[in-house]
């Protein structure tokens, strides 16, 4: 039996016909009749959730896996305001978050009314879409329930936000069946043959061209940019720009040089990031990077070549560079150790040695660059992968966003690998900042947490490594174990050495 409210029964038969199938849902009893239709639907599944900042990026995980819409419904008032890290994030990767808020009546708003605020457009630009529901009293009102919820259900790449004030009695479920609604359809257009070869023709006709695809897979392009220096047979006249965040500030200032940059994104947004944008190309960038890595192989440029004995000079330097114990030592075992599995980093210390490491996509919420939600992102891909599901992460994010933890839908696929140094050390890179008394304590947030009792409370499996032997023992202990529970090793490192070593890395790098 469904929900007496007819809005909320218009929503759920659109989100079933347009093929939404997972939803997280946050306790509370203003969303009840939401939360009990999505749960009395056979083809939703839903998961519980309980601490909203944490639920809207276990969504936005689990849409990164899926590729596909999820909904993420919490209760009315703060409950709301919560998912707005999440939702900034989403809305800069391009994720289809669903946001469903449940609220009170508006004459109820501003009235010193429990749970009220103003809930319509409280996620402000961060969504591409925001509607509110009028709660239906004749099929006119129904026709427009059905065109406002279409309206955000057809918005693709971005993430939507559908408020649904209900007026109490809440709790009547006497519907038998949900009604059959009416679906418009978006039709998506891909990039016309005759563009694709425009492209592809104008980048293997370019002297210089550079194909840059964000954030898969670049590593180190970092340090080809300090080898390439100041040398302009470097510099290229034309940018290909797929999309995604780069992480790299050096890299991003020496792209600047460039001539022109043409961008290829889904969205057909404007994205500068270079100051030098001529051309958007609306489509899917991977079909252009494939052609274009297709006429590379049979026709190889000399510039592409020049680049790529560069990359793999800075490659091979950091194959050959043998940090001591230290979180960069902690990175170079993982990656050279992983075989198989999908990899979450941690923004911060954790991503720039993912850029130095990494030879496969990673996964990082660099949309809006926080440390909030990276492991809830990557909880929440886990549980709708079958494949294992590592997240790289430091201390601060892990202790700030320690609620993920607190699942029960949680499996064995989700590995942890914590890095502890005691303190945000990425600000130990910020040359000045050592001038200031307040670094470590306030702006470092210098601390001695473990995540033993954390783990122990969640039912997660723990070791611990504090040296080199320890640290390898427990990498194979996180690659390899069968389990069905998540596994966390935290590796304990001195701030002071990781500093160290990671400086001497980028000093140790032969210039051209």
């Amino acid at each position: 039996m469904y929900s007496s409210k007819e809005h909320v029964n218009i929503l759920t038969s659109l989100l079933v016909v347009s093929g939404v199938h997972h939803a997280v849902v946050c306790p509370g009893s203003r969303n009840a009749p939401i939360v009990h239709n999505l749960n009395e639907c056979p083809e939703i599944r839903c998961y519980p959730v309980t601490d909203e900042r944490s639920a809207g990026f276990y969504a936005l995980g689990m849409s990164q896996c899926l590729k596909q819409p999820v909904v993420v419904c919490v209760t009315s008032g703060t409950a709301l305001l919560n998912l707005a890290p999440a939702v900034a994030e989403a809305y800069y990767q391009h994720i289809p978050l669903v946001v469903i808020s449940a609220d009170r009546p508006p004459q109820w708003i501003d009235q010193l009314d429990g749970q009220t605020l103003p809930q319509p457009d409280a996620l402000g630009r961060f969504v591409r879409k925001a509607v509110t529901l009028p709660e239906p009293l004749n099929e006119e009102q129904c026709w427009y329930c059905n065109r406002l919820v279409n309206e955000a259900l057809m918005v693709k790449h971005a993430p939507v936000h559908i408020n649904v004030p209900i007026t109490e009695p809440l709790f009547n479920f006497t519907v038998e069946q949900l009604p059959k609604e009416r679906k418009i359809e978006l039709v998506a257009a891909d990039i016309p043959s005759h563009v694709l070869s425009h492209v592809c023709r104008m980048f293997m006709q370019s002297k210089r061209p550079l194909l840059i695809t964000g954030q898969p897979m670049n590593a180190n392009y970092d340090e080809a940019v300090l080898l390439a220096g100041n040398n302009a047979e470097y510099v290229p006249d034309l940018v290909l720009y797929i999309g995604g965040s780069i992480v790299s500030k050096r890299l991003k200032h020496f792209l600047r040089k460039a001539k022109e940059t043409w961008i290829v994104n889904e969205t057909g947004e404007v994205n500068d990031t270079f100051m030098n944008l001529t051309q958007v190309i609306q489509g899917d960038g991977e079909v252009v990077a494939d052609q274009i890595r297709f006429m590379l192989e049979q026709q190889p440029h000399p510039f592409v070549q020049k680049w790529e004995a560069l990359l793999a000079k800075s490659r091979q330097q950091a194959v050959d560079y043998q940090p001591t114990y230290s979180q960069m030592a902690i990175v170079k075992c993982f990656e050279e150790r992983l075989e198989e599995g999908i990899v979450h980093y941690a923004n911060s210390t954790a991503i720039r040695l993912a850029n130095i490491y990494a030879r496969h996509q990673v996964y990082c919420n660099r949309g809006v660059n926080g440390i909030d939600g990276s492991l809830s992102t990557a909880a929440g891909f886990s549980l709708v992968s079958d494949e294992k599901v590592f997240c790289v992460i430091g201390d601060l994010s892990f202790f700030y966003d320690q609620n993920a933890l607190w699942n029960q839908n949680l499996r064995g696929n989700l590995r942890i690998l914590l890095m502890n140094n005691g303190k945000g050390g990425i600000f130990d890179m910020l040359k000045g900042l050592e001038q200031s008394p307040a670094r470590n304590a306030f702006v470092a947030a210098q601390h001695n947490t473990s995540a033993e009792g954390i783990c122990l409370q969640n039912n997660i499996r723990y070791q611990k490594a504090d040296d080199m032997l320890s640290m390898q023992q427990g990498i194979e202990w996180l690659l390899h174990t069968s389990s069905d529970r998540p596994l966390l090793l935290e590796a304990f490192t001195d701030a002071t050495e990781d500093e160290r070593v990671f400086k001497t890395y980028y000093q140790s790098l032969k210039t051209e």
